[in-house]
Order: structure tokens, then C-alpha cells, then sequence
């Protein structure tokens, strides 16, 4: 069996150390930066002729340069010889533009993104909880999806919630709050209906479901400035919520999100470690961070011994 390697780039340092921290292995060496202009440099200062090799990688803000990084990083293991490159991408940017709305003259990113990673010898993708998982369909590599519902579901049972209720912050939502609440002792669920005017802006229209004196656990994929979830929020304190707990995997907290949160009448704001928080954002008495490290690192440690990947989330 080939020699199991680990390389990261900078985009999330902290997380591939607990992997590699996580499989009793070191991270490989490879010297990441930049040249004076801009661009990506890379050098892999070890050898990995023949190797089952694995770069850890979100594709996170700075989303260019992350995925450039990535990218290069795969293009040098190719020429070095390295047996097989699996992109590990706990966080998968451009997956938000993954259709054309009504014809308009837009895009497909998600798709050329896929093209890309294939195109420059990526062999297989692991990746955290895709936005729309038919992205999976946009690569002509194996693509695996792995969930961090298990870990935000091991702390909902942790931390003493009292009559639970789960709440989807939107329609398309629908299914993942549906599974949460089953595990969650097949609580009940509730459901918010919004209108979004424009992009990043969202009002609170309805709420589908009876919140009063009950605990209320938002769950989503992602929170990215944190708008739609506080005022979903406000919605839920407004219509008798006893406390209100707002899970997601992914923590982009783009543009106002550390002044939303802060103002927020969230009790806590839980996500996991997809995406590096800021210092500012750490600072904040109501988030928490989780870690996905060991169930990464599981993940990666199936796929390179052969093993079956959805035997992990068979309960």
C-alpha cells in the first residue's frame, strides 16, 4: 500500500495540524507563498514518488488565492510523481453559484471550479457539507460528501437543552432540519418563510410552527454575514422562545458579521472548524467553535486503506 501523506496550504493551518495531529503523522514539507508580484509559490521538499497524497485545503476567503494555492500545490505532487492527490476541501467556495436562475447571463462557478480541479490532476475530493450536494455531479472525480451534522448533534446533546425545537432558517433548508430533529430524539421542527429582496439581505416573514417557551436550534450549512440568522433569531424571541442556538457548519462571517453577532439575541452561535475565525470574531462570549478534525481524519484514513466512507454516518 502506498505511503499515506498529509500536505496543507495556508488556508487552514490549524485544522490540517489536528488531522495530521489526529492519523499520528506530521504534515509534509512544502514551502507555500508567494513570489514579490502576487503569484503562488510552491516547492514540495520531500519525496512522494508513488504516494497516497492528501491536501488539505478550504477554498475560503481569500477564495482566489486559496484556490490557487491549491491548485499549484496539486499541479507540483503531479509532476513529482505522487501516486494519487485527493483535494481535501473542508469548505468548497463558488458552490453558492451552481445554476442559472431563469436564464439570466450567469455563471455556473461551482462547475468550473470542478473542471479546473480535475483538469490540473486531482484523483478524488473530500469536502464538508456541500451547499447543494449535486455539485458532487459536477466533477469527473469521485467526490466525497461528508457531514458535520454528527459532531453539531453530539454537542446539541451536551449542552442541556430544554423542550427542543428545531427550526429551518428557510425552505431549502427543509431536509437538513428534518434529519437534525430525528436524532434530536425525533423532536419537533419548525420552519421560517423569507423573502430575500437582494443578495445577503433577508426579511423574516412567517414562522411555521409553535416556538414559545422552547429552546430553538437554527441549523444551516453556513452562516455568511449573519443577517438572515438574526433576525431569525429576533423572530423566534419574538414569538415566545426561551433560548435560541444557532448551529452551521461553515463559518464564512463575511462583511458585518462580527457587529450582527454581537448585537444578536442568539444565546450561541455554534460552527465548526471549516474555515479559520478571526480575532475579533473569537472574542465573542456567544460563538463556539467544534472541530472536524477527527472525523476528517477518519475519512481520510478510509479512503486510503479502501474503506467505505458512508459506513461512518450508518447509525
Amino acid at each position: 500500500m502506498p505511503d499515506m501523506k498529509l500536505f496543507a496550504g495556508n488556508a487552514t493551518p490549524e485544522l490540517a495540524q489536528r488531522i495530521a495531529n489526529r492519523l499520528y503523522t506530521s504534515l509534509g514539507d512544502a514551502a507555500v507563498g508567494r513570489f514579490s508580484d502576487g503569484e503562488v509559490s510552491v516547492q514540495i521538499n520531500e519525496n512522494v514518488r508513488g504516494g497516497d497524497i492528501f491536501i488539505i485545503q478550504s477554498t475560503c476567503a481569500p477564495t482566489n488565492d486559496n484556490l490557487m494555492e491549491l491548485v499549484v500545490m496539486v499541479d507540483a505532487l503531479r509532476r513529482a510523481s505522487a501516486g494519487r492527490i485527493t483535494a481535501v476541501i473542508p469548505y468548497f467556495g463558488y458552490a453558492r453559484q451552481d445554476r442559472r436562475v431563469r436564464s439570466a447571463r450567469v455563471p455556473i462557478t461551482a462547475k468550473v471550479v470542478a473542471d479546473f480541479l480535475s483538469s490540473v490532476g486531482v484523483d478524488r475530493v473530500l469536502t464538508v457539507d456541500l451547499h447543494a450536494e449535486q455539485i458532487q455531479g459536477f466533477f469527473d472525480v469521485p467526490v466525497d460528501n461528508v457531514f458535520g451534522s454528527p459532531i453539531l448533534l453530539e454537542d446539541m446533546l451536551q449542552i442541556g437543552l430544554e423542550n427542543p425545537i428545531v427550526v429551518s432558517p428557510d425552505i431549502g433548508g427543509v431536509v437538513r432540519a428534518r434529519a437534525i430533529a430525528k436524532l434530536l430524539n425525533d423532536t419537533d421542527m419548525a420552519i421560517i418563510d423569507k423573502r430575500r429582496p437582494r443578495a445577503n439581505v433577508s426579511q423574516v416573514m412567517h414562522i411555521i410552527g409553535d416556538v414559545a417557551g422552547r429552546d430553538c436550534v437554527l441549523v444551516d450549512d453556513m452562516i455568511d454575514t449573519g443577517g438572515t440568522l438574526c433576525k431569525a433569531a429576533e423572530a423566534l424571541k419574538e414569538r415566545g422562545a426561551k433560548r435560541v442556538f444557532a448551529y452551521a457548519t461553515h463559518p464564512i462571517f463575511s462583511g458585518n458579521a462580527v457587529e450582527n453577532l454581537r448585537k444578536s439575541v442568539i444565546d450561541q452561535v455554534i460552527v465548526c472548524d471549516t474555515i479559520p475565525l478571526s480575532e475579533e470574531m473569537k472574542s465573542l462570549p456567544n460563538v463556539r467553535t467544534l472541530t472536524l478534525s477527527g472525523m476528517l481524519a477518519e475519512a481520510i484514513r478510509r479512503i486510503s486503506n479502501e474503506e467505505s466512507i458512508s459506513a461512518m454516518f450508518e447509525h
